[in-house]
C-alpha cells in the first residue's frame, strides 16, 4: 500500500517521536509497521525498554540468506500499544553497518519496499537526518511519500532552501511539516515556495508517551489517539492516503513538470533561492521551557 519516510535535514526536530505518532494512528483496516533506520542510531528501543533483539541488525543478516516477503515482520518487536517496530541500535557504527548490509544485498531497499506494497500496509521508516551521502538514502529513494520536519527558524530554513528542488523530487508525494515557533506557515511559504501542511503541536505530554515515558507505559487516555500529536500524525497520514489514490471517474493527468502536487503542494513551484531566506525576526512567544516535541527548552528530540 504504502512506503513513508519520515526525516529532517538539520538538527533533530523530534523525527522519532513524529514516526512513532504517525504509525501509531495511520488509519484502519492498515497494517502498520514502524523501522528505525537512522544511520546516527536507534531511541526507540532504549525509550521503551525493548530487548537488543530482533532489530535492523538480525534483519540484515538475515536478509544474507532469505528474500522472504515477511521477512520485515519476523524481525520486528512490539510497543506497548502493540504497534510492531524493527528497533535500530544505539550505536551509530552498528546501526550504520546494518544498513549498509541491507541496501547493498538488497539493491537499494527491498526488503522494506516489498512488504509496504502488499495491500492495506503501512510502512512508517524513521530516517533521522537526511545527511549528504546518507545511508538511508536508498530507503527514501524508493519511499511513496517523505514528511520532512523542520524547525521554523532562518538558519533551519536556510539550509533547508538549499536542498529542497532536489528533495522535492525523490518521491511522488511530499510533505513539510513546521515544528515548534518561529515564522508562520505562509511566511515560510512565500520565502520558500512550498506550502507546508501543518505544526507539529505542543504537546508534551502526548511527546511523552510517544518517547516511552513513565518507564511503566499503558497507552490509555494518555495514548496517540487522545494527544494533539497523535491528531495531527493520522491528519497527515489520511492526507496522504488521499493523496495516493487516483481520483474517481476523471482522466488521469499528472502533473507537469515544475507544478506543485495537488493538496500537500510540497514540491517547489519556482525555483528556490540559495541564500538565507529573507524573513523579518519572528515576533517573540511565551517560552515555558519547552520545546514543540515536549523536550525541555533548548534541547532537540529524535
Amino acid at each position: 500500500m504504502m512506503l513513508v519516510v519520515v526525516v529532517s535535514v538539520k538538527g533533530s526536530p523530534g523525527v522519532t517521536t513524529f514516526s512513532v505518532a504517525l504509525a501509531a494512528r495511520w488509519p484502519a483496516p492498515a497494517r502498520t509497521l514502524l523501522v528505525e533506520a537512522d544511520p546516527s542510531g536507534g531511541d526507540i528501543g532504549v525509550r521503551f525498554s525493548l530487548g537488543s533483539a530482533p532489530s535492523l541488525v538480525s534483519l540484515a543478516a538475515a536478509a544474507r540468506r532469505s528474500e522472504d516477503p515477511a521477512l520485515l515482520w519476523q524481525h520486528a518487536q512490539a510497543l506497548p500499544g502493540g504497534l510492531p517496530v524493527v528497533t535500530a541500535p544505539p550505536d551509530a557504527d552498528r546501526a550504520r553497518a546494518a544498513l549498509s548490509a541491507l541496501t547493498d544485498l538488497t539493491s537499494g531497499a527491498r526488503v522494506v519496499r516489498v512488504p509496504a506494497s502488499a495491500p492495506d500496509t503501512a510502512v512508517i521508516v524513521d530516517c533521522g537526518r537526511l545527511d549528504t551521502g546518507s545511508l538511508a538514502t536508498p530507503i527514501v529513494r524508493s519511499a511513496d511519500a517523505m514528511i520532512l520536519l523542520t524547525r521554523a527558524h532562518a538558519d533551519d530554513l536556510a539550509h533547508l532552501a538549499r536542498r529542497l528542488p532536489a528533495l522535492g523530487r525523490w518521491t511522488p508525494h511530499p510533505v513539510m511539516l513546521l515544528v515548534g515557533p518561529g515564522y508562520s506557515s505562509t511566511e515560510v511559504a512565500r520565502e520558500l515556495g512550498v506550502q507546508p501542511l501543518g505544526r507539529v503541536p505542543d504537546d508534551p505530554r502526548g511527546a511523552a508517551v510517544l518517547c516511552g515515558r513513565p518507564r511503566a507505559l499503558r497507552w490509555g487516555r494518555s495514548g496517540p489517539a487522545h494527544s494533539a500529536l497523535g491528531q495531527l500524525a493520522h491528519k497527515v497520514a489520511k492526507a496522504l492516503i488521499a493523496e495516493q489514490a487516483p481520483p474517481p471517474a476523471l482522466p488521469r493527468q499528472g502533473p507537469t513538470e515544475g507544478q506543485a502536487m495537488p493538496i500537500l503542494q510540497a514540491v517547489p513551484t519556482s525555483p528556490l533561492q540559495t541564500n538565507s531566506p529573507r524573513l523579518a525576526p519572528p515576533p517573540q512567544q511565551p517560552h515555558h521551557g519547552r520545546d514543540a516535541t515536549g523536550n525541555p527548552g533548548g534541547g532537540h528530540a529524535s
